[in-house]
């Protein structure tokens, strides 16, 4: 597996993965004109990462999102389900998702998305894990 970068825009957030470490990192803003288009390059990202995984690999994926708008939070979620298609495959996911402890709109996102996915997924308040 290669790895990404999506540099940061105003309105997009920074898209990373280091295949060395197997680490994925979203963070910043998510208010993209077309979130279907913008997104289209982490499901890809998750079709290839799931055509060259093999048993007991590990992924660790880091959202640290500072806002995002309704169509980035379905895609977020479409995302997430591609990752819990990975878990059924074997792939080790953990998920952490930071939040500001100010903001609780997007705790409670986070607290959504681990109700209602089968994904190992930590809440933290921002500056734990980068």
């Amino acid at each position: 597996m290669t790895n990404l970068i999506v540099e940061k825009t105003a309105r997009t957030p920074h898209i990373s993965f280091d295949s060395a470490k197997s680490i994925l990192n979203v963070q910043g803003r998510s208010i993209p004109e077309n979130s279907l288009q913008f997104y289209g390059v982490l499901f890809k990202w998750a079709d290839h990462f799931y055509q060259d995984t093999t048993e007991d690999q590990n992924l660790e994926v880091v959202f640290k999102l500072e806002y995002f708008n309704t169509s980035s939070s379905k895609c977020i979620l479409d995302f997430l389900r591609k990752l819990e298609n990975l878990k059924k495959m074997g792939v080790k996911v953990k998920v952490y998702w930071f939040y500001d402890m100010r903001d609780e709109d997007m705790l409670e996102v986070g607290q959504d998305f681990k109700e209602i996915l089968d994904l190992d997924i930590e809440l933290l308040p921002n500056a734990e894990k980068s």
